[in-house]
């Protein structure tokens, strides 16, 4: 089988590829990035012992379209799995159109120059269950109802994937998970960051006090079923991606500060909320367990350790790396 993976140094996307390294052996990897590959203290398949199987190409979805879908064609790559988009609700505010760009534009450009060669076999879309809005028990038929312009471009970018499937049958899936977490992760995710301010004894900055309800997912739970819809899903077909417990973030953040020896009042300092930001989603993931029996095996407490121990183990290096999100257009 052979796999390109769209943003191969996104969190979700090296997590993937490490993944398919060690399940599936005779797998083509394509790896492709904007950026120059990241250092291995920060990108999980470059730490695998068969690295060597990756090959990775430093291309960009905005500019390198050619080159992209000259390498699908010269290939016949069956499988693709897109991570590529710009991810940060906040920020999105100050430069919608290129998250337009990037996550909506690009993609349809891609669309028009492959969808009909017919030896795709699955083009799997992650999708973002921001798409919905805040609400609760989110199901995969419910209506769209996006707050932020990335929400409103990913939201764009699935519904455009649905037009090529209902009229020229590309076969996609969709997978929308709820928040992922584990090793490698980008550091100004709120896992990471805690351990990270907490090592580094920094106040961590809690938006609006950390009241926003979260369901977290680990990242070889996502990995592993997402390589299940993309070899074994119906075409058209959307999966939720999530575990059936919550957790506020401040209660997140509590039980961090806990596997720390830490209090958490000495770590925190309450500042106002996200501008767009949901209060609350959470997702219904009966499809998926349904479709294929699948549910999360990894427990958020031992989640937040082996975090803990990556962060350990590379902290030298680690600590020198930026903890706050930077813009790339």
């Amino acid at each position: 089988m052979k796999f390109l993976v769209l943003g191969s140094n996104s969190f979700s996307g090296g997590s993937f590829i490490n993944y398919l390294l060690d399940n599936e052996k005779d797998a083509n990897i394509f790896a492709i990035s904007r950026s120059k590959e990241y250092h291995p203290s920060l990108l999980a398949y470059k730490n695998n012992i068969y690295k060597e199987k990756v090959k990775f190409l430093q291309l960009d979805l905005n500019d390198d379209l050619d080159k992209i879908v000259q390498l699908i064609q010269d290939q016949q790559i069956e499988y693709i799995i897109n991570f590529a988009a710009q991810g940060m609700v906040a920020q999105s505010w100050e430069n919608p159109q290129q998250w337009f760009n990037t996550n909506t534009l690009s993609l349809v450009n891609l669309l028009n120059k492959i969808y009909k060669f017919d030896f795709i076999k699955k083009f799997v879309q992650a999708s973002t269950p921001e798409v919905y809005g805040p609400c609760n028990n989110i199901k995969e038929s419910m209506n769209f109802h996006p707050s932020s312009p990335y929400a409103s471009s990913k939201a764009s970018a699935d519904l455009i994937l649905h037009s090529y499937f209902i009229t020229h049958g590309f076969p996609i899936n969709y997978t929308r998970s709820s928040n992922v977490y584990g090793s490698y992760q980008q550091l100004y995710r709120i896992i990471p960051k805690t351990v990270l301010m907490i090592k580094k004894n920094q106040k961590l900055q809690l938006h609006g006090g950390g009241k926003a309800i979260r369901s977290f997912i680990h990242i070889d739970d996502v990995s592993s079923a997402t390589l299940k819809i993309a070899k074994d899903a119906k075409p058209g077909e959307i999966y939720h991606l999530s575990d059936d417990k919550t957790i506020s973030i401040y209660d997140l953040v509590d039980l961090i500060c806990k596997e720390l020896n830490s209090n958490i009042e000495d770590n925190i300092e309450i500042i106002k909320d996200r501008v767009g930001q949901d209060s609350l989603y959470l997702m219904n993931n009966e499809k998926l367990y349904k479709d294929f029996k699948i549910k999360p095996q990894i427990k958020l407490k031992d989640g937040i350790k082996e975090i803990i121990t990556w962060i350990e183990e590379n902290y030298s290096d680690l600590k020198e790396f930026p903890d706050y999100y930077i813009h790339k257009r």
